[in-house]
């Protein structure tokens, strides 16, 4: 009987559910020896080599380079034969309203999940989805967890989307200001749990539609969408549907420059510095320690990572991803949904949609 393992793709950084295959180094039906290598992965804070664990031949490879792919699941199966046939999986959906890509899921679970139209890119991770994770999802999505008291917070109550690392970084943002007091948290995964440093959970997304009549007009997105940006934009159009304001926040420690603008839903993080007649995009992020100098332009959806330097007048493009460490030089200009890997050195345009990989430096 023909012996096969699965290759599975890591966590690499518990805040980041996805990683960016930087390269394929097989092919289906190639023979590999054990240590040889399979893929590069690219998350904003690591580079990692998957590597054979065994001698056998690569079955099942379903990904080409420049593809995202979540933690959790199998790039491909080493086999003691290169006909051996992988078991059956569930086919990726390419549904508008239900894209599991990437994401591991039971078939009742994904019946169920189809059934109520949930949206599972909202529900990132690494764990393997059942159908009982499914129905609590639906469970917490149909009204608060707490009730809250219609003036119980005033006018100025917020909101958070997102339970994850960066929603953490936006509690402390937003206890620091003192301006926005915290009615609670919402997030669509089971696993987030019920409460987040004294915050507690309100419920899923679909219980946004009753917060406004009960006090909270306002919320901030804490789904940072490294692994997959779309799912940054998703809980945007969910909350502006629901008719909450997305104000601009910056931390205490950060620094803009008067003559610079920031939209609506824009994150200022610690230590960041925002320059002269700079232009900041809807939703954009601007994490701990970046650098956009003077008469730069930032997309909507844009996300610096910490410690990125942006010299005068660079343009970055709308959902364009930039990793930590970053130097792009002086006007240069970064097209939309663009990914600049960490340490990497932009020294002319990049296109839209390109990979930049960590630690190089464009062009190469």
């Amino acid at each position: 009987m023909t012996q096969s393992i699965p290759i599975t793709i890591p966590l690499l950084n518990p805040n980041e559910p996805g990683a960016l295959l930087a390269a394929i180094h097989v092919t289906s039906g190639q023979h590999v020896q054990p240590g040889d290598k399979l893929c590069t992965l690219e998350t904003t804070k690591s580079t990692t080599e998957i590597t054979a664990e065994i001698e056998g031949f690569v079955v099942g490879l379903d990904y080409i380079s420049g593809e995202t792919i979540q933690a959790g699941t199998i790039l491909c199966f080493l086999a003691d034969s290169p006909d051996w046939s992988p078991p059956a999986i569930i086919e990726k959906s390419t549904g508008e309203t239900f894209k599991p890509v990437g994401i591991r899921i039971s078939k009742p679970a994904l019946i169920l999940a189809q059934q109520h139209n949930l949206d599972l890119t909202l529900l990132e991770g690494n764990a393997f989805i059942t159908e009982k994770m499914i129905q609590d999802m639906l469970d917490r999505s149909s009204q608060p967890s707490i009730i809250l008291e219609t003036q119980a917070y005033g006018q100025n109550a917020i909101i958070i989307y997102g339970g994850g690392g960066h929603g953490k970084a936006l509690i402390d943002l937003l206890r620091v200001l003192g301006t926005y007091p915290i009615a609670g948290f919402v997030d669509d995964d089971p696993a987030a749990g019920t409460d987040i440093m004294g915050v507690p959970l309100l419920g899923g997304g679909n219980i946004l539609r009753l917060l406004p009549g009960r006090g909270v007009h306002l919320a901030v997105n804490a789904v940072g969408g490294i692994g997959n940006i779309q799912s940054r934009i998703k809980v945007f159009e969910h909350l502006l549907e629901a008719g909450f304001s997305c104000p601009a926040l910056m931390h205490p420690t950060a620094f803009v420059e008067p003559s610079a603008t920031l939209a609506d839903g824009v994150q200022v993080l610690p230590h960041a510095y925002v320059g002269s007649e700079a232009r900041i995009g809807f939703g954009a992020i601007i994490n701990t320690g970046a650098i956009v100098s003077h008469d730069c332009i930032l997309g909507d959806y844009a996300n610096l990572s910490p410690g990125a330097i942006l010299a005068g007048e660079v343009r970055i493009g709308s959902a364009t991803l930039i990793g930590m460490g970053v130097t792009v030089n002086l006007r240069v200009k970064i097209g939309d949904r663009a990914r600049v890997g960490n340490g990497a050195t932009v020294k002319q345009d990049v296109p839209a949609g390109a990979i930049v990989h960590a630690g190089t430096i464009w062009p190469g």
